[in-house]
C-alpha cells in the first residue's frame, strides 16, 4: 500500500469526545477532521464498532480516516455501548438500542458547527452490519453508506448458520465477542472510573452463545435487522464489497438484485479485509473509490461515480490447492446489470460419480454415502480472515468419505459468476441430517481446488422458519446452494462436485450418523456459466479498473514479546481421537503514541473420536491484557459446546484479573434443546 502524507486538507484529530446518547450513556469518539471545518463545514462520516479505536483497532482506523478526512470529511470512529472507552454494557449483537444509539450519534454529528448536517456511514464487518441497518432506519441526515464484508440476512447467511446448519463460527464468535465486551476502559481516558465501568461490564458479561443457540430457525430474533425483510427500507445510495474468500460473499448480488436505489458492487478475492488491505491479492485502491463516493453523494460532485459496471468482480483464475495465497491470478470483469442477462445457468445431470453433459439422459440409479467426521478437517474457516492456514485444503483429503461425481476433461476454458446449485433426488436414513456439497476444480494431476460449497440442514428443505423431520426411506426433493463465486476452470481441467453428510468441524454434525441415497436422472448441477466471449468490451476498456492501493501513514507499534500462529489437524490411531487447534496470538504489543501495552491469544479446538457423532466438542478461549506502568488489568474468557442427541451443552467462564489478583469470576452451565439441527 502506498502511504500518502501529502492531502488536499490539513487535518486535526480529537482523540476522545464524549457523544451523549438518548438515555444518557456516554460513547466515546475519535474524530479526525479538516482544520479549515471550524470555518467551512464539510459532511461527516461515521465508522460505528466494537473492536476498541484506542487500541485494536487503531493501527487500521489510521489508515483510512485520516486519508478521508484529508479529502475533505469529518471522519468520526465510535465504539459501541460497553466497548472501548465507551459507557455501558454490550449485550448482545444489532440489538435495537445499539441501532438507536447509532441514530443519536448520527444526530449529534449533523448538529456540530464543523458538520455540513450530510453524513454516511463506513465500515467493514460489524461496521458494515451498522451502516446498512441504520440506513434501513432512514436518519434523516444520512445521505449514503459505503459497506465491506456483510450480509442483509442473519440467519441464513451470516457466522451463526448456514442452510439451517449450525457453523463452528458460531461458537467461535460467541467466544470472540465474550472476550470483547469485558475489556476494560483506558484509565489514562476515564481516570479512577475505569474499574467501576469494567466490572460493570464483567457483571453484565454472558456467552452470546447462549442466545444464539436460543434460536435455532429462522424467527423474530434473526428477522430484526435483517434488511432482506424489507429492502424497500433502504433509500440512501449504497457502495458495497466483499471477497471470494470471506463467508459474506454473497450479500453484494443480493443488494444489486433487490435495491431500488443506486447501487454498485465490488468483489475481489480477498478474505475478510477492506479492498485496501485485501488478502489475498491483488488488494486495490479502494479508498480512492470511497472518496469519489462521498464527494458525489455527499457533496454533490459531478464525479462520474456511477458510471460503468453495477457491478465488477474479479474472476479467479485456476491454482494449485493451499491453505493461503498471496495473490490470486485473474482478471477484474464488469456486469452492467445483475443479475447478468449474459450469465446463464447451465443444468448438467447426475449419473454414478458423472457430471453428464447438460440435456444428457441418465436412468434412475441409487448412490449412497454415509460420510466419517474426518470429512471436513481440511474445509478451512467458513471465512477466511487471512489467518493462514484457513483456507480449504486439498479437497483429495475430503472426497474419500463424500459421494464424488467428475465431469469430463473440458476441452475449452469454462467461467461461472454467481451461485452454483445442486438440486438433490434423495433419502436418508435418519430424521435429522444434512447434505455438504462442495464445487471443485481438478487439475491434470488429480489434485483438487475447492471453488465453492454449501451446507443444508434437511428439515429445512422447504423453508427455515419451520423445520419438518425426515421420514427415513421417503424420497424428498431438495435444493443445495453453494456461495457465490467467479472462478475459472481451464482446459484440461475437471469439474467435481462432492457430497458428504458431515462437514465436521465447519458445521456441527447432526446427531446421528445418517446415510444419504441420491437418485440420479433427478439431481443435476447447475453452474451460473458467464460466456468467455463475454470478456467483453466493457472489461478491454477497462481491464485495470482501480489504482494501487493508498492510505495515510499507520501509527506505529512495537512488538515486545513473539506472536503465534498455529493451525493444526491431529488424529490419534489409537484411541481415534481426532482435533483442529487454532492457536491466534498477537503477543504483547506496546501502542507507542499511547504507551499502552497490549496482549491477546485466541485459542480453539474441535475434537471428536471415531465417527461417534456424541464426541464432537468445540472450545474457545480468549486471554486480553491491558497494561501501562503499575496498571494491568487482564480478562481470561472460556467456551465450550458439547452436544448429545437431544441437547447442546454449554459451559463458559470469565475471570477478570487486576494485576496478579483475581477481582471478578463468574461459571455458566446450561443445556439447550436441539431444534432439528
Amino acid at each position: 500500500m502506498r502511504t500518502v502524507t501529502a492531502l488536499p486538507h490539513d487535518v486535526k484529530e480529537e482523540e476522545h469526545v464524549w457523544i451523549p446518547v438518548s438515555d444518557g450513556i456516554r460513547l466515546s469518539a475519535r474524530i479526525w477532521r479538516p482544520t479549515s471545518s471550524d470555518q467551512d463545514p464539510v459532511p461527516a462520516v461515521l465508522e460505528y464498532i466494537p473492536y476498541r479505536k484506542r487500541d485494536l483497532s487503531s493501527v487500521r482506523d489510521s489508515v483510512h480516516h485520516p486519508y478521508i478526512a484529508g479529502h475533505g470529511y469529518a471522519c468520526v470512529r465510535v465504539d459501541l455501548r460497553g466497548t472501548g472507552e465507551s459507557e455501558g454494557v454490550l449485550a448482545d449483537e444489532y440489538l435495537e438500542r445499539e441501532q438507536r444509539d447509532a441514530e443519536d450519534v448520527l444526530a449529534w454529528i449533523a448538529g456540530q458547527p464543523w458538520c455540513s448536517g450530510r453524513t454516511g456511514m463506513m465500515g467493514i464487518s460489524w461496521g458494515a452490519f451498522s451502516a446498512l441497518q441504520v440506513a434501513a432506519r432512514r436518519p434523516p441526515s444520512l445521505r449514503a453508506i459505503v459497506i465491506s464484508s456483510f450480509t442483509d440476512d442473519r440467519y441464513a447467511d451470516d457466522m451463526h448458520y448456514m442452510g439451517g446448519c449450525l457453523l463452528s463460527d458460531n461458537l467461535a464468535e460467541a467466544g470472540t465477542m465474550f472476550a470483547y465486551a469485558t475489556c476494560p476502559p483506558d484509565p489514562a481516558l476515564v481516570g479512577e472510573r475505569w474499574r467501576e465501568m469494567w466490572l460493570e461490564r464483567l457483571e453484565g458479561a454472558r456467552p452470546w452463545a447462549l442466545e444464539w443457540l436460543r434460536h435455532q430457525r429462522r424467527d423474530a430474533y434473526w428477522r430484526h435487522a435483517s434488511v432482506c425483510e424489507d429492502y424497500g427500507a433502504v433509500r440512501c445510495p449504497v457502495l458495497a464489497s466483499s471477497g471470494w474468500a470471506d463467508g459474506y460473499s454473497n450479500a453484494v448480488t443480493r443488494l444489486l438484485e433487490n435495491l431500488d436505489v443506486p447501487r454498485k458492487g465490488l468483489i475481489g478475492p480477498w478474505s475478510h479485509k477492506f479492498p485496501h488491505l485485501g488478502e489475498p491479492g491483488p488488494a486495490i485502491g479502494y479508498l480512492q473509490e470511497v472518496v469519489r463516493w462521498w464527494d458525489h453523494w455527499l457533496k454533490d460532485v459531478d464525479n462520474g461515480v456511477m458510471d460503468g459496471p453495477v457491478l465488477r468482480a474479479w474472476m479467479q483464475e485456476s491454482v494449485p490447492p493451499s491453505t493461503s495465497y498471496e495473490e490470486r491470478p485473474g482478471r477484474w470483469v464488469g456486469e452492467p446489470d445483475w443479475p447478468s442477462p449474459r450469465v446463464e445457468p447451465m443444468t448438467s445431470p447426475l449419473s454414478p460419480h458423472r457430471i453428464e453433459a447438460p440435456g444428457t439422459e441418465v436412468a434412475e440409479a441409487e448412490m449412497t454415502v454415509r460420510s466419517p467426521l474426518s470429512v471436513g478437517q481440511f474445509a478451512g474457516k467458513w471465512a477466511s480472515y487471512n489467518a493462514p492456514p484457513d483456507l480449504p485444503y486439498d479437497q483429495r483429503e475430503e472426497d474419500g468419505g463424500s459421494l464424488v461425481f467428475d465431469s469430463e476433461v473440458l476441452y475449452e476454458r469454462l467461467e461461472i459468476l454467481g451461485a452454483p446449485t445442486v438440486r438433490l433426488d434423495l433419502a436418508v436414513s435418519e430424521p435429522v441430517a444434512m447434505v455438504a456439497a462442495r464445487l471443485s476444480d481438478v487439475a491434470p494431476d488429480g489434485s483438487a481446488t475447492r471453488v465453492s460449497y454449501g451446507l443444508l440442514n434437511l428439515t429445512r428443505r422447504d423453508g427455515q422458519d419451520e423445520p419438518e423431520p425426515l421420514v427415513p426411506g421417503r424420497r424428498y426433493q431438495a435444493t443445495v446452494q453453494l456461495n457465490g463465486v467467479a472462478q475459472a476452470f481451464p482446459p484440461g481441467h475437471r469439474v467435481r462436485l462432492s457430497l458428504s453428510t458431515s462437514y465436521w468441524p465447519l458445521a456441527w454434525p447432526p446427531p446421528r450418523p445418517a446415510l444419504l441415497s441420491v437418485y440420479s436422472g433427478s439431481s443435476a448441477l447447475t453452474l451460473p456459466v458467464r460466456p468467455v466471449s463475454a470478456s467483453d468490451e466493457a472489461d478491454e476498456a477497462d481491464g485495470r479498473p482501480f489504482g494501487e492501493p493508498e492510505g495515510a501513514p499507520p501509527i506505529t507499534t512495537t512488538r515486545l514479546t513473539p506472536a503465534e500462529q498455529r493451525w493444526t489437524v491431529s488424529r490419534d490411531l489409537v484411541g481415534y481421537d481426532s482435533a483442529l487447534e487454532i492457536v491466534k496470538d498477537t503477543g504483547r504489543v506496546r501502542y507507542d503514541a499511547i504507551g499502552l501495552d497490549v496482549s491477546r491469544r485466541a485459542y480453539e479446538r474441535y475434537d471428536s473420536v471415531a465417527d461417534d457423532f456424541g464426541s464432537v466438542r468445540g472450545e474457545s478461549t480468549w486471554t486480553m491484557g491491558f497494561g501501562r506502568g503499575d496498571w494491568e488489568a487482564r480478562t481470561v474468557t472460556r467456551t465450550v459446546l458439547t452436544s448429545t442427541e437431544t441437547d447442546f451443552l454449554l459451559h463458559a467462564t470469565i475471570d477478570g484479573y487486576e494485576g496478579a489478583r483475581r477481582v471478578f469470576s463468574r461459571e455458566w452451565n446450561e443445556s439447550l434443546p436441539r431444534d432439528h439441527i
